[in-house]
Parts: structure tokens; C-alpha cells; sequence
């Protein structure tokens, strides 16, 4: 079942910029999608037509199979809910616990049950004892996992996230694809992550959206999607860097690998297997030689 399908989306800046040009993407509920694209290619326009953020010069985004313009105001944003790429874009109250609590407030809850969600988003995001911090005294990637923890305290269906890694170290970056994983698989919330990482496609995400000059040029699985590295870097991408020591491998030592490998883990398993028939040739040749 489509959560969202979005169909020949066009959409025109006031500045007569046409950042989308016949968009078309289908989101299964229930997966992590990542889209891919140059800067400027029109993913974070397109993230923010999602849950209408943005509105189209034509083309429809529905959910749920109903139009977007269907929905009273206020429920497609309680629904579908997007994390932005600066979290100075989001983050607007003096402390943590306030600025979670603005959202679930904005609902109409009850103290008590606005107070339960911000607990259980902090919970979520492992940053419980952050609750009385001030926003201003946050590390970057610690306000980056407040402003998730703000978007769990409405409890959205889907989470749109632009560049959530961005400008985060490594430790960083773990830390927040492990909460972006337990929530998709633990959780069920359906994912839509816009991002230039490569290498994290193949580790966490179940499908990829490429976009270019404003369409969405081709959606598939990573293994069907990193098959052509000369596309990619046509589209100002690159395979990750695992397949492309791999390619490497491949193309200059002359080793037989096919497909590539795409994460550390397959790599090992491709090059042990490798190895290990080579010593079964090394071993059935000694043994004739003998």
C-alpha cells in the first residue's frame, strides 16, 4: 500500500525558479526511503510538498489515497511530520522539554498527556536527562536529535527528514541512524530521508529515489540502484566507497566480482569467499602437480 504517492508535481518559486518538473514517487508505508540528488536537484522541495508545506503550481500528493487539500487543516502536519536540514529552523523555545511540548500543546492535550509525550520522545531520541537543558547549551548533533524528539511528541505516521547527518562526526552520525532505524522497524513509522551520503543507502535504507533537475529519474533497490557508477557521477553521485574499492578490484586486478559488494559486511563475505577458492585451486593444484 502507497502511505504517499506524489504525481507530475510542479513547482515554481516567487523568483521564477522551477525546482520540480513532473515529480512522480510512490512511498510504501512502512519503509525507509532515501532520495538522492546533486544540491539543487529539488529533494528538500520536494520533502516539503509531502505534507504541505509547499503547494504546487499542478500535480497531486496524497495520502492514504486522499488528497492533501482534503484533510482539515492542521491533521496532514500531525501526520506527516519533516525535520529540517538547521535545527536553528526549528528549535524556538528557551529549553528542551518546552520546545517538544510545543507541538503535542498545539493539539489540545492535556498537561499530563502533553508531558507523557515529551517524556517518551526524549526517550526515543536517548536524551531523557536533557529535558531541563537550554536549547542554546546543545551540541549541534544533540539539538539535530531534539528537533526528531519534537516531531515523535505528535506522533507522526511519517517522518520527512532533510540531511539529518549533515555536519555530524561519526559518532554522530550512528547515533542518529540507530534512533532513525529503531523507529522505522521498531516503531513502524515510514521514513523519507533526503541526503548525499551514499554510504549510508546500503546500510540502513530499504529503497532509492534518484533525483535530478527536478524529477525523480529512477527508484529502486540499492543493489539495483549502484549497478552503474558512470550514471552516478554523471548525476554528480558516486557509488559507496566500499563498491568502489570493489570496482577497483574488479576492473584493475582483474578479480571476479559481480555484483558489487555494497557494505563493509558484504565485502568480507565476497573476498573470503574469493580467498578461499583460490586456496581450493592452490590445493587441487598441488595435489595433481604431485
Amino acid at each position: 500500500m502507497f502511505k504517499i504517492k506524489v504525481d507530475d508535481l510542479i513547482h515554481k518559486y516567487p523568483d521564477g525558479t522551477q525546482a520540480l518538473k513532473g515529480a512522480n514517487i510512490d512511498v510504501k508505508e512502512g519503509e525507509f526511503l532515501a532520495i538522492l540528488g546533486a544540491n539543487g536537484s529539488g529533494k528538500t522541495t520536494l520533502l516539503k510538498h509531502f505534507n504541505g508545506l509547499l503547494k504546487p503550481v499542478s500535480g497531486s500528493v496524497t495520502l492514504d489515497n486522499k488528497a492533501l487539500s482534503e484533510f482539515k487543516s492542521g491533521e496532514v502536519f500531525k501526520r506527516v511530520g519533516m525535520v529540517f536540514q538547521d535545527p536553528s529552523d526549528q528549535l524556538i523555545a528557551p529549553t528542551v522539554e518546552g520546545d517538544i511540548a510545543i507541538g503535542p500543546t498545539n493539539l489540545g492535550l492535556s498537561y499530563d498527556e502533553v508531558m507523557n509525550r515529551v517524556d517518551t520522545a526524549l526517550e526515543l531520541v536517548k536524551m531523557k536527562e536533557f529535558a531541563k537543558k537550554a536549547i542554546h547549551a546543545l551540541s549541534y548533533g544533540q539539538s539535530k536529535r531534539i528537533c526528531i524528539a519534537g516531531i515523535l511528541a505528535m506522533e507522526p505516521e511519517v517522518l520527512i527528514l532533510d540531511e539529518p547527518t549533515s555536519g555530524l562526526d561519526p559518532d554522530g552520525v550512528k547515533t542518529v541512524m540507530k534512533i532513525l532505524n529503531d523507529l522505522n522497524k521498531k516503531q513502524g513509522i515510514t521514513i523519507i530521508l533526503a541526503t548525499n551520503s551514499v554510504d549510508l543507502v546500503p546500510v540502513h535504507m530499504d529503497r532509492v529515489a534518484i533525483m535530478d533537475k527536478g524529477v525523480v529519474l529512477q527508484e529502486g533497490t540499492p543493489e539495483g540502484i549502484f549497478t552503474d557508477s558512470e550514471k552516478l557521477n554523471s548525476l554528480k553521485l558516486e557509488l559507496p566507497q566500499i563498491a568502489q574499492l570493489m570496482e577497483i578490484l574488479r576492473d584493475k586486478e582483474k578479480l571476479p566480482i559481480n555484483p558489487l559488494p555494497l557494505t563493509i559486511g558484504q565485502a568480507r563475505q565476497e573476498l573470503a569467499h574469493l580467498f578461499s577458492r583460490e586456496a581450493d585451486f592452490r590445493q587441487a593444484d598441488s595435489i595433481l602437480s604431485a
